[in-house]
């Protein structure tokens, strides 16, 4: 007899990828302390390896971080980090180091937030299959604040410009739009009355399957301000669909799935590893669960 698998629940719709947020930031050093030796992620040791621009790793995904005056999420970023203890020993362990910085962290029920020493928000969760999906190491989703009553709107922005799958919701936090961006990762733009912080420049980039149907219709609407090159371009204004009005902005580098860079491997260490405390065998860390895990 046939299962009844519901085979739609593995539908990615259009776009197939987060791979990485990008923020600038003044100080390299000070980054590395929060980055790899707080959060226990990556350096990429392949790219971007000199002192203007730095690539941190997790999971599949990754932080760009090139030299500049400091840009701040509007939001956060959603991330998932397999030891929560471990998690808040490396936390405390650079608190010394970052005591004149915007760094600090809070346990909640769900979640560790962690905030980076000039303000951009982190929440780290433990691996949760029925949240995450098979994910143990990554960046499961971004969460943006966004103005009061632009959630249906930007839903249907994903849904007919980018082919994405996106919904319109509301809970105890407020209306809020859901927006496929990959296997078990999502962007999600939540309504706030707060009045948000001025654009300041700061991306996010996703990978797409039909690459050029997207680009048709930005096109149209007069969004892409970049044509980076025959497998890249950009936007950053999200408008509603009918009447052309600005809902929020937040730039997108839109690359295709025959770019370069697609799918390359990423390193990942295990942090728990120390040179007076070394296993053979297990420097790196899974991205992913294993089946039955």
């Amino acid at each position: 007899m046939e299962k009844p698998y519901d085979r739609a629940a593995e539908d990615l719709g259009n776009i197939v990828a987060l791979e990485h947020v990008n923020v600038r930031i003044p100080d390299q050093k000070i980054a590395t302390i929060f980055y790899v030796s707080g959060l226990g992620l990556t350096r990429d040791p392949y790219l971007m390896t000199g002192v203007d621009n730095m690539w941190i790793n997790v999971g599949r995904s990754q932080f760009h971080m090139p030299e500049g005056d400091p840009q701040v999420l509007r939001g956060h970023v959603g991330l998932v980090l397999p030891d929560r203890e471990a998690l808040l020993a490396r936390l405390a362990g650079v608190r010394g180091a970052l005591a004149d910085t915007r760094f600090a962290f809070t346990e909640h029920n769900a979640y560790v937030e962690a905030v980076s020493p000039w303000g951009n928000r982190l929440r780290c969760h433990a691996p949760d299959a029925g949240s995450f999906g098979r994910i143990r190491l990554g960046m499961p989703y971004v969460e943006f604040e966004v103005p009061p009553g632009t959630a249906a709107g930007i839903a249907r922005f994903y849904r007919e410009i980018l082919g994405a799958p996106a919904s319109e919701g509301g809970n105890g936090h407020g209306r809020f739009a859901r927006c496929a961006v990959g296997h078990h990762q999502v962007f999600i733009y939540r309504e706030t009355d707060r009045e948000p912080p001025p654009y300041d420049g700061h991306h996010v980039q996703i990978y797409l399957a039909d690459f050029s149907g997207p680009h048709r219709r930005l096109r149209e609407r007069g969004l892409v301000f970049e044509e980076s090159d025959q497998w890249q371009y950009r936007f950053r204004d999200i408008v509603d669909v009918e009447s052309g009005r600005l809902l929020f902005t937040i730039e997108h580098e839109v690359r295709s799935m025959t770019h370069p860079l697609y799918a390359r491997p990423l390193v990942n260490r295990n942090p728990g590893q120390s040179n007076r405390a070394f296993a053979p065998g297990h420097e790196d860390r899974r991205w992913a669960m294993a089946y039955g895990e």
